[in-house]
């Protein structure tokens, strides 16, 4: 009985290490950077304690403005996504012919590297010679053509865009193993009882999803609020610093040199992250349902 009690711990304290070494040291390291004036131009590094943050928060800066645009992006990025893919999912659960063709075209382009679908997009979006452009031109629909990535008022609709059409087959996926998930004894009882396609998704499909749902709550929170790449790709926060998020400025602070800056932005998303991910968890755990 002991052997079996240890045996475990073989794996779990070598683990734990590691999880120790590469990330809770790197990252209580980086917390404690934040307290700095830690910068490129000096020899010195000097404790600030809380200037750094007081900064963030000042009116007389921007950082809130480009935090509020992280939590913009991150908020209706889920929507369009987790939306759109639950449906999908739904429907191709059924005995569909091709529905596999269907989950395979879905899924791809959630493998594809964001540095690759943004040199497609902007070619796509390119107001002039881009793809779209040129096929509203064409189609007689030339009033609806726009400075994609160019213009405030629908740059944030293209880069959301492009990042839900990238990552609606990877949420499916995940909606698709939940519905796989569930006996289909419940909902035949429920055709028994006479219950059609809402009454079924309501009182069976979502509250036996709840784990597949808060997956995609968190992932998705936590994809939002550290999101780099396709604003990089495609705008690199502009025009001018209009799709500016969290994780560019971040990115920017500590090419300037600012060290100290960029590890304080870098904790507070941290923070941000922990906190909300946590409550989702927490609030779906409760509402979760045992087959």
């Amino acid at each position: 009985m002991k052997e079996k009690q240890m045996y475990p711990l073989y794996f779990i304290v070598p683990a734990f290490a590691l999880y120790l070494i590469f990330f809770v040291i790197p990252g209580a390291i980086g917390i404690g950077y934040s307290f700095t004036d830690w910068n490129a131009y000096s020899y010195t590094m000097n404790f600030v304690w809380l200037e750094n943050y007081a900064e963030i928060f000042s009116a007389d800066k921007n950082y809130m403005r480009y935090i509020g645009n992280t939590f913009r992006f991150t908020v209706i990025s889920n929507i369009v996504k987790i939306i759109p893919a639950f449906f999908l999912a739904v429907m191709l659960q059924k005995k569909l012919r091709g529905r596999g063709f269907f989950r395979s075209v879905l899924y791809f382009p959630s493998v594809l590297p964001y540095i690759v679908i943004g040199i497609m997009f902007r070619s796509v979006l390119h107001p002039s010679n881009g793809i779209l452009n040129q096929f509203l031109n064409t189609a007689g629909l030339g009033a609806f053509t726009q400075q994609w990535l160019t213009d405030p008022e629908w740059v944030w609709t293209s880069v959301i865009g492009v990042d839900a059409w990238r990552g609606i087959g990877y949420v499916m996926t995940i909606f698709l193993a939940g519905l796989q998930s569930i006996p289909e004894t419940y909902y035949e009882s429920a055709d028994i009882d006479g219950a059609g396609f809402w009454a079924k998704l309501r009182h069976i499909t979502l509250p036996l999803l709840t784990p597949a749902i808060t997956i995609n709550l968190v992932f998705g929170i936590a994809h939002g609020i550290r999101v780099f790449d396709v604003i990089y790709v495609l705008t690199n926060g502009g025009p001018g610093r209009e799709t500016e998020v969290a994780a560019t400025v971040i990115y920017k602070e500590f090419a300037d040199g600012r060290y100290g800056m960029s590890s304080a932005l870098s904790s507070l998303m941290f923070i941000f992250m922990a906190v909300v991910g946590l409550f989702i968890v927490l609030r779906m755990a409760k509402r979760r349902v045992v087959t």
